[in-house]
């Protein structure tokens, strides 16, 4: 199936378009704009475009902004369908219990294995006419060419270009951020380390978590399957500090006793782990960029905003960036008035978000005895106040513009009001 945008006031203007990563944020802002008319080149710095990590939420805005790319319908028939979070402590204290339907019941989100969702939105790409250069590195940009363009250059020096625009999304790391903002990442001191597993059943329909104070977190997460095929899989994580992966490594086969312990009913998938090369580690960092824009570069992704997990809203946050660029391209002629919009459009959202994360995360990952006791005194207290508990599920479904304001899936995801777009099949 493929999306056809409607025809805005800037549609067909066939920009030469360059766009840096192949990730999540990376191909849907791609296929959108080889969509509109645009000449697109994706820059990627492997030899093929790969995903990184393992299970990730597509929380209702995530849905909604799949939905403008056409994908929706074949990542939920990959994914799996969570309709509750819920979390305890070893002492038994719930932390979180919350559903979507406390909000609305036709709210849900669909947890899947991040190579699904790199697949799937690899064959939208790759439907198009939009090309693809692997093993190019971007290191920098050169901006002698008449009327702003850019090219891009690599490690090695080569060069690309000259393009009209080019698009940042080349995440956390990116080379190209430093033009835009002299902020830099701030390390979380814990990450985590991740792996997939077969489904035992244990979290039909849920996120499922452990805490011991706020120093030890483990999930479960049902994520479906990779190809839409085969028994379904769940994502099993570890809160841990970077800098003590060898050490659990060295010490798996004590890590597995302890975390049987803590989680009895999650004794056998445990007990099966072959041994911490199965794992991935994943570090955290918490920025937001200066400006998102500045002449023809634009930041998207990570590349613009990155923070913890805690609220899950990454890839739905990058998902949503991509559809807001290319509406905003899409809305005029003018391109600095087109980032313009996009940056007013996409800011209040992601400063929200950013905030929201960075204020949740030591409750959650950090070796505080403080926020673990607040935490548990009132987190799950909370919810027992209507408006509160409607306020929790909002944030967690990524509907919140602002302190006081939200919005439904699809306005957040369509923030210029176009006309839905017309999938063919």
């Amino acid at each position: 199936m493929r999306a056809e945008p409607g025809g805005g006031p800037g549609a067909r203007r066939g920009l030469a378009i360059a766009v840096v990563g192949a990730g999540i944020a990376g191909l849907a802002v791609a296929t959108l704009l080889d969509r509109a008319g645009h000449r697109v080149t994706v820059f990627e710095r492997f030899d093929a475009s790969r995903p990184v990590g393992s299970g990730l939420m597509l929380q209702p805005i995530g849905l909604a902004a799949l939905d403008r790319l056409g994908l929706r319908a074949e990542m939920e028939r990959r994914g799996a369908r969570i309709d509750r979070l819920h979390g305890k402590t070893d002492r038994g204290i719930t932390i979180f219990d919350l559903g979507y339907a406390d909000l609305d019941p036709a709210l849900y989100a669909v947890a899947v294995h991040r190579a699904a969702l790199h697949g799937v939105l690899w064959q939208a790409f790759a439907a198009g006419t939009a090309r693809l250069e692997t093993g190019f590195a971007v290191a920098g940009l050169d901006d002698g060419h008449a009327a702003g363009a850019l090219s891009l250059i690599d490690e090695a020096g080569r060069s690309a270009g000259p393009f009209a625009l080019v698009v940042d999304a080349s995440g956390a790391q990116s080379k190209l951020r430093v033009r835009l903002s002299a902020q830099r990442p701030q390390p979380y001191s814990y990450g985590a380390v991740w792996t997939t597993a077969p489904d035992i059943g244990i979290a039909p329909g849920r996120l499922d978590q452990r805490y011991v104070a706020a120093r030890t977190m483990l999930g479960y997460l049902p994520v479906g399957t990779v190809d839409g095929t085969g028994a379904p899989l769940a994502a099993l994580f570890w809160s841990l500090k970077p800098k003590d992966h060898m050490a659990w490594r060295d010490g798996f086969a004590r890590w597995q006793a302890e975390t049987q312990a803590l989680w009895p009913a999650l004794a056998p998938l445990i007990a099966a782990l072959e041994g911490p090369d199965r794992f991935t580690l994943a570090s955290y960092q918490h920025f937001t960029a200066d400006r998102f824009h500045g002449g023809r570069l634009v930041l998207i992704g990570d590349a613009a905003h990155a923070t913890s997990p805690q609220l899950g809203q990454g890839a739905n946050q990058g998902l949503l960036d991509a559809v807001a660029l290319a509406d905003a391209l899409d809305s005029t002629p003018d391109l600095q008035a087109a980032l313009d919009r996009f940056e007013r459009i996409r800011r209040r959202q992601i400063r929200f978000y950013q905030a929201a994360s960075a204020l949740m995360t030591p409750f959650f990952q950090s070796d505080s005895k403080t926020f673990a006791l607040v935490r548990d005194m009132t987190f799950n207290r909370l919810k027992s106040i209507p408006y509160l508990r409607r306020e929790m599920v909002r944030m967690l479904a990524g509907l919140k513009t602002g302190p006081l304001t939200h919005g439904s899936p699809a306005a957040i995801a369509d923030p210029f009001g176009r006309p839905r777009l017309k999938v063919l099949s």
